[in-house]
């Protein structure tokens, strides 16, 4: 038994192997602690200027502005990250998101932090992320190579999710005992991290993909576009994950909408339950990429059974009042939000040749977070509407059928995934 466990062990965390991988990975574990904490009390922050009333509405329309320009402009950002070395790109992202949460916590710390400057910070950090998304996603293969992609991919969806397990638990003390802007002045500081362990990496151990010649006119940006564009179109298993994280982190993924309005006043729970919350969700979601990161290649029935699990915990978590089972129907929300989302990024990764690899990357996150403009606009206004818990209910129940109808489809034909090596594996 505690060799068996051993072995468990080197397959679940294989990519470690690679030190700049490592460096990568423990950079990654503490400047996600610190977005989380940014997250939970960004929303803490809006519900306390605002009103509890209005919150979901103003929660709701930060999330379109945040993530509109990763949907307007990820795309784009994607042809950058196939041009430029992604290393030096991820750095200067890094840098500036780190400066946009130090100039919140400024103006927090000094009370005089108005909605209009906490909605443009969030405009500035979508323009950041559009390029930062794709640059970093597409990063990963080049520190691991493709033997342990998707390994790798899992271990950063463990890292992502065993941070919000630590920085919302972290978070929802401190806002009681020194307000929301210790909070963002973490997370400004923690970002130095990840900078730091790019900075450490070797070049020599990468395995940098070869770079796009810089489009010199707008007909050549439009061609490199339709490249990626047009490999998503004809790859049916690349297509299938697509369309499938697209429904679940449209309405399945809006925590940052209706938590902190469930906590405040559905759940009566204040700020400390609030953090608890986000915490199971960050251990639910932790099992989740750890079980992934187990597999050798990634799963199609993960990828729909995640997407199913999620939407029954919300249908739950929507239907109670009780704390202790909206802590369990979170955790599992959790489980089944990082199972899809893992196995949909693996399964792409997998797949696309490494010179596509940016730019159908970016055809990814514009889909993964761009929905959220869309999703936290829907979850806003039917919450301001008609109530959080009629939100969340609806959106879980769209994402089981979502789910549900992809699965027919495979299981009927409709949709071709046969005779494809990637595909084969995934099945």
């Amino acid at each position: 038994m505690i060799l068996g466990g051993r072995v468990r062990f080197r397959a679940t965390g294989r990519a470690l192997r690679h030190r700049n991988f490592r460096l990568f990975f423990f950079g990654q574990l503490i400047s996600v602690s610190g977005t989380w904490m940014q997250s939970l009390a960004l929303g803490w922050l809006l519900g306390t200027i605002v009103g509890w009333d209005q919150a979901v509405v103003y929660i709701g329309l930060l999330g379109v502005v945040q993530f509109l320009p990763v949907m307007v402009l990820g795309l784009f950002g994607g042809i950058i990250a196939d041009i430029w070395p992604k290393r030096r790109l991820v750095i200067a992202t890094q840098t500036l998101a780190g400066l946009l949460a130090l100039a919140l916590a400024a103006l927090d710390f000094m009370n005089v932090v108005a909605i209009w400057q906490i909605f443009v910070l969030a405009f500035l950090l979508g323009l950041v992320n559009a390029v930062d998304m794709p640059a970093r996603q597409s990063f990963v293969v080049e520190m691991v190579g493709y033997d342990d992609v998707a390994n790798a991919v899992a271990l950063n969806s463990a890292v992502f999710n065993g941070a919000r397990i630590v920085g919302p638990a972290i978070a929802g003390i401190l806002i009681g005992v020194l307000g929301t802007a210790t909070c963002f002045l973490f997370n400004g500081i923690s970002y130095g991290a990840v900078v730091v362990g790019l900075l450490m990496m070797r070049d020599a151990e990468l395995r940098p993909s070869d770079r796009l010649e810089m489009p010199r006119s707008l007909a050549a940006v439009a061609e490199n576009l339709g490249e990626g564009l047009s490999y998503v179109r004809r790859t049916p298993l690349v297509l299938l994950a697509l369309a499938v994280i697209g429904f679940v982190s449209t309405f399945g993924m809006n925590f940052n909408v209706v938590l902190p309005v469930m906590a405040a006043r559905v759940l009566d729970v204040g700020s400390g339950g609030y953090g608890l919350l986000y915490a199971a969700m960050g251990g639910g979601a932790l099992i989740a990429a750890l079980s992934v990161a187990t597999l050798s290649r990634p799963r199609l029935r993960v990828l729909f059974g995640g997407g199913i699990v999620l939407g029954v915990a919300e249908v739950v978590m929507a239907a109670t009042t009780s704390f202790p089972i909206a802590t369990v129907a979170v955790f599992f929300a959790g489980v089944g939000a990082i199972a899809t989302a893992a196995s949909a990024n693996s399964l792409i990764q997998i797949t696309v040749p490494g010179p596509l690899r940016g730019r159908v990357m970016s055809v990814y996150t514009t889909v993964f977070a761009g929905s959220t403009p869309i999703g936290n606009g829907l979850t806003g206004g039917f919450g301001g509407l008609w109530g959080t818990p009629v939100a969340l209910a609806m959106n879980g129940a769209v994402v089981v059928v979502a789910e549900v109808v992809a699965v027919v489809a495979v299981l009927r034909g409709r949709v071709g995934i046969g005779g494809d090596r990637a595909a084969d594996r995934a099945a």
